[in-house]
């Protein structure tokens, strides 16, 4: 995938900015890069002693600061937990804003990285860190019925897990939007329970 490919794609998409109110405003970034050769996003998993969302995959990112945008918050926030410093003529673009169940409204905004992204997390924020290759990111999402809700639970097999919403359905609005040249809404897949506080 080239960058101006990406970029492309990225502007192409009409993204939906959701104002829920209450909700607090978070964002996250799909950071893509190079490494041995093969391209793909960094996926983490939280350490389980966090108070909130522990032993949970996400994506870097966190909530916004007083005076933040998406996009300031979004690289501050992947600086503070990978240790990547990325400028903001890396950011290609927003995808559709998704609110969460635990009272969020997460802004997904992708980033063009390259080779120069080696990364060091923090403990603090990163049990585990992943790789996640484009060609993984070819695979088919599940979903689950739950009593709960009339929507459909999404998982994404990757990692050698079960990755839920919401890191699951931004991931997948990513590779349909920029992998795949599909413009593909997600608003209409549900989190599971335990992601609900």
């Amino acid at each position: 995938m080239q960058r101006d490919v990406a970029a492309e794609r990225v502007a192409s998409f009409e993204r939906r900015a959701v104002s829920v109110p209450d909700a607090r405003p978070a964002a996250v970034v799909l950071v893509m890069a190079e490494r041995d050769g093969r391209q793909g996003i960094w996926l983490m998993k939280r350490p389980v002693g966090m108070r909130r969302h522990a032993a949970q995959f996400a994506l870097p990112g966190g909530r916004l600061d007083p005076g933040e945008d998406a996009t300031t918050a979004g690289l501050r926030e992947l600086h503070e937990e990978l240790g990547i410093a990325l400028a903001p003529d890396s950011v290609l673009g927003l995808l559709d804003d998704y609110p969460t169940r635990s009272g969020f409204v997460i802004t997904p905004i992708v980033c063009w990285a390259g080779e120069h992204a080696d990364p060091i997390p923090n403990p603090d924020e990163v049990a585990e860190l992943f790789f996640v290759t484009f060609a993984e990111l070819g695979v088919e999402p599940r979903f689950l019925t739950i009593p709960q809700s009339d929507k459909p639970v999404i998982q994404l097999p990757i990692v050698g897990s079960l990755v839920h919403a919401p890191t699951a359905a931004v991931i997948y609005q990513f590779a349909e939007v920029v992998l795949r040249d599909r413009h593909t809404r997600v608003d209409g897949f549900e989190q599971p329970v335990f992601a609900w506080s």
